[in-house]
């Protein structure tokens, strides 16, 4: 289900030009390392239980490793984009914007790849049972960098829409001040901004904080349906995002009935639109 739903995304946006945009990019980013997981999933579950390979097996775990370590960090890179289109409005859509977007990309992936290589290269626990974790054949200081690492970007997303909630409602206040009163659409408008921020604030926390946590505090003695359990929220999250970041998007929408169904014409026109409309 998780790759169906975002390689159906990444053909969506592969295939439409209007969608070429810097936020577009990064929601692309977003579907290709949930596609690559969504895969990883699959070739794990045959060389864990199937094909039974450790040395197979190391590689699907690298590969995982990487997969969801570049979704987490698309989200990342989405949550800045979104706060530098609302604190940079004027100067947002420039070569400076685009230039910023792919240095971040590549920057992304590329820790996302080192991140999964290092149990490849050697710091996993297939010959020193003693020093596996929670999620074998990673070490328990594997996991540990890797739950750090999460807690940390878990800490800048939250405090980057802690900012863009700031900007939002200060936003509002200018308005109402320039009308003399806040209008109700506006006060909607805005009490629906922050209740979409705080919904994918808090879907992104409930989907990976567990297994962060059980990362941290587990034993590898521990039954492995206790991994499992906290491991599937974090799966689940790869499900989630093309419905929060994608699907809702009503170029994406029009997108798909062009690509997939000809109901409308190719020359549809679409307005451009800024991560903070999203």
């Amino acid at each position: 289900a998780i790759a169906c739903e975002n390689a159906l995304l990444v053909a969506i946006i592969w295939c439409s030009p209007a969608l070429r945009t810097p936020m577009f990019v990064l929601v692309g980013s977003l579907a290709t390392a949930d596609l690559l997981a969504g895969l990883g999933l699959i070739l794990n579950f045959v060389f864990q239980y199937v094909i039974r390979s450790e040395t197979v097996s190391l590689l699907t775990v690298g590969f995982l490793v990487a997969s969801f370590a570049a979704s987490v960090s698309s989200l990342l890179a989405i949550t800045v984009d979104r706060y530098l289109s609302l604190y940079n409005a004027l100067t947002y859509y420039s070569e400076r914007t685009v230039l910023c977007i792919h240095t971040m990309l590549a920057g992304a992936w590329g820790v996302s790849l080192c991140l999964g290589l290092l149990p490849v290269l050697g710091w996993n626990c297939l010959h020193d049972r003693a020093a596996c974790s929670v999620v074998r054949p990673l070490t328990k200081s594997n996991v540990t960098l890797l739950s750090a690492s999460f807690f940390l970007i878990f800490l800048i997303m939250l405090h980057l829409y802690i900012e863009i909630c700031k900007i939002v409602c200060r936003h509002a206040h200018q308005i109402a001040l320039q009308q003399h009163f806040l209008t109700a659409s506006h006060y909607v408008a805005t009490k629906k901004g922050v209740s979409t921020l705080a919904i994918i604030l808090g879907t992104f926390g409930a989907s990976w904080l567990p297994f962060a946590i059980y990362c941290v505090v587990g034993d590898p003695d521990y039954p492995s349906v206790y991994t499992y359990a906290t491991l599937l929220p974090a799966t689940y999250n790869s499900m989630i995002n093309p419905i929060i970041y994608a699907y809702r998007n009503q170029e994406i929408q029009r997108s798909m009935w062009v690509l997939f169904c000809g109901c409308f014409q190719a020359k549809v026109s679409f307005r451009s639109r800024s991560p903070s409309d999203v």
